[in-house]
């Protein structure tokens, strides 16, 4: 967990959301200044309210909680030139244990805990990369999307016990496939799939051309980079490239491990542990990558195969793929903080 503790002569606390936010400016000493309500569309009574408490940039921060909506107040914090503190959803259990709560109650908290230096904080994705970011992770969704179209056509097969056939991943294996149905309704059904399944196929190869000519465009050095890993294509590369956009802003390798998942949390009080919770704290499509690098890495590389086959004896195969993919995740730390390819040998030894 990190925390905001730069100092400041004002902090303003918002609670935003789709079209009201409500603002808590304190100064200093704790004394409130502005407590008011802004409708989100209005931009310009905001910023004419907290103009007066920013008079030379850094006199005035910002903060609000990680919600769906925070770009715009980020974009317009970064061009007023006034820094901006984006509080990590999890960590700012301060906001939601209160007997009484509302818009009110939040902006003012939120606002003293960026003055007493308790404020957590989570990573304000820069402007640049984060459309391209956010369209790599609609690429999911839409592949997801195809997959259960797929699942649903093979559920029909089994249901009315027929033949599957070749796979039907494949576009030239899905012609008269409708046609194996006698019931009208379940062919049209199946009908309706496969023409989903072609505008899912167009779709997603023209995602994928677009963001491998971004990809290319914003760091095609460690796009590149990232492909010297055996196994890893262009959508693992990208993944790994966008999400996690900046090295530099892991000071340490067990950081970026956290950030990705790859290692366990611990609560422990006078020498008793209690378990390992904060698995879902990190990043999802990090986490996602490096599980579907692992299998591909053992299956390109004879190296990887066999250290994981003597994990596999110590360990069950479950364990070995996790302490693999933390492995690979410190390699990749190394590979883009260094400017260095892969290297498997320095990975194992």
């Amino acid at each position: 967990m990190n925390l905001y503790q730069t100092q400041h002569p004002f902090y303003c606390g918002i609670d935003l959301h789709a079209n009201k936010m409500y603002a808590c400016v304190v100064d200093s000493t704790g004394k409130k200044q502005l407590h008011s309500n802004f409708h989100t569309q209005d931009t310009q009574t905001f910023v004419q309210s907290i103009t007066p408490f920013n008079k030379k940039p850094g006199d005035l921060v910002i903060g609000c909680e990680s919600t769906f909506n925070w770009y715009w107040l980020c974009d317009l914090c970064e061009g007023k030139d006034i820094p901006f503190v984006l509080g990590h959803a999890l960590y700012l259990k301060a906001i939601h244990g209160a007997k009484v709560k509302n818009d009110k109650v939040d902006s003012e908290k939120l606002a003293y805990l960026l003055r007493g230096g308790n404020f957590a904080v989570a990573y304000a994705y820069p402007k640049p990369w984060r459309a391209t970011r956010n369209l790599l992770r609609r690429r999911t969704h839409y592949v997801r999307r195809r997959g259960q179209t797929l699942a649903h056509i093979t559920n029909l097969h089994h249901q009315y016990n027929l033949p599957l056939g070749k796979p039907l991943q494949y576009a030239s294996n899905r012609i008269g496939v409708a046609e194996r149905f006698s019931d009208p309704a379940v062919a049209f059904s199946v009908t309706s799939d496969l023409e989903m399944l072609s505008h899912y196929d167009d779709n997603i190869r023209s995602l994928e051309r677009f963001l491998e000519q971004s990809a290319k465009v914003d760091d095609a050095n460690n796009f590149f980079r990232l492909q010297t890993i055996p196994g890893v294509g262009r959508i693992i590369a990208m993944t790994m490239l966008y999400e996690i956009h900046d090295i530099k802003r892991f000071p340490e390798v067990g950081d970026f491990l956290s950030y990705c998942r790859l290692v366990k949390g611990e609560h422990s009080s006078n020498g008793k542990s209690y378990g390992s919770p904060g698995k879902k704290i990190g990043n999802a499509f990090l986490k996602w990558a490096f599980s579907e690098a692992v299998p591909l890495l053992k299956r390109c590389s004879p190296e990887a195969k066999a250290w994981a086959q003597r994990m596999e004896k110590k360990h069950s195969t479950a364990r070995a793929n996790s302490i693999l993919a933390a492995k690979l995740g410190r390699a990749v730390y190394m590979m883009l903080r260094r400017g260095e390819v892969f290297d498997i040998k320095r990975m194992i030894n």
